[in-house]
């Protein structure tokens, strides 16, 4: 009950929080994710170190499957602790491919880790990076091949940015906030100079609690709030059942698309291989017209533990 009660205090907090700020951010940029709750590094740099171990996750996204030039997302991310194991050290990889648009992220990530209490740690987080923008123009299929405007590529090689996040943590909840990105990056294109922004600010709020539902069953509601000028507010919510500590079942909802018209729903699985090995999978569908043409969106993830190298596997990681 303690636990429930502070979480809840700090719950309100980051909310308040958020909500005087929701007129200073931007449009959202960033990939969305279906199984955020097992990918947290790859926006929130507070997380980076909860695993307690080295640890890999590598994730593939397929958006709007059979459309040509449908977004897809590949990410990499790599963790580990320090021997103090107060310091998370990682790095997150995110390649991200919209039509003839094409963007590589690379950003470093740490952690300082803060004791709450007997269970509870809070994780303060600090990420810092680039982004690499290529749109070849001139690829498109357009009326006038002569249009100035069209000619050429868009090439931004370097666009540093930093970000920030919270993730507090116990063996059964998690909550975090996090600010991927600060700073708002743009640039010009065409033969007119056109200016517009790229890059901006978007926040994340997510939350999890895990609960018995007998010898061999859990129980894991979750949810991730983003606001962006783009999508004022999208939430996603998110419920999972855990069988024998091997396999993981659940169902999303998703209240705005990627596109921001109409609604998602999907379904996810993960099997726990052993205690290094894990693979999931995530089935998105969006519930518009847009849904009816395609074949919906798919993600595969797969993670790997180093434990041996730091200490033995024991109790399951929930997030």
């Amino acid at each position: 009950m303690k636990a429930m009660k502070y979480l809840a205090k700090l719950a309100v907090s980051i909310v308040l929080l958020v909500s005087t700020a929701l007129s200073s951010f931007g449009q959202q940029d960033d990939p969305m994710y279906s199984q955020y709750m097992f990918n947290i590094q790859a926006f929130n740099p507070g997380y980076v170190g909860s695993w307690e171990c080295v640890g890999f996750m590598v994730l593939g996204r397929y958006q709007w499957v059979g459309f040509n030039g449908a977004p897809e997302t590949h990410t990499f991310s790599v963790q580990a602790p320090l021997r103090n194991e107060r310091i998370g050290l990682g790095l997150s990889v995110i390649n991200d491919v919209i039509g003839k648009e094409k963007r590589t992220a690379i950003f470093t990530d740490y952690s300082y880790k803060l004791k709450l209490n007997n269970e509870a740690n809070m994780r303060l987080g600090f990420k810092a990076g680039f982004t690499d923008y290529r749109h070849v123009l001139s690829e498109h299929v357009i009326i006038d091949p002569s249009d100035p405007e069209f000619e050429g590529e868009i090439r931004e090689r370097f666009m540093p940015n930093i970000g920030v996040g919270v993730f507090v943590s116990a063996p059964r909840y998690y909550l975090g906030f996090s600010i991927p990105k600060l700073l708002k990056n743009d640039f010009e294109y065409g033969a007119n100079k056109y200016k517009t922004d790229y890059e901006f600010r978007n926040m994340n709020l997510i939350g999890g609690y895990v609960f018995d539902l007998g010898s061999y069953t859990k129980f894991k509601p979750s949810f991730m709030l983003r606001h962006s000028e783009a999508l004022p507010f999208v939430y996603d919510l998110n419920a999972s059942f855990l069988f024998k500590e091997k396999f993981w079942l659940g169902g999303m909802f998703r209240s705005t698309s990627w596109n921001g018209a109409g609604s998602t729903i999907g379904a996810n699985v993960q099997f726990i291989i052993s205690e290094k090995l894990r693979i999931g999978y995530a089935y998105d569908l969006d519930l518009t017209d847009l849904g009816s043409y395609g074949n919906g969106s798919h993600e595969v993830m797969i993670s790997y533990e180093l434990r041996s190298l730091v200490k033995s596997f024991t109790s399951p990681r929930y997030f």
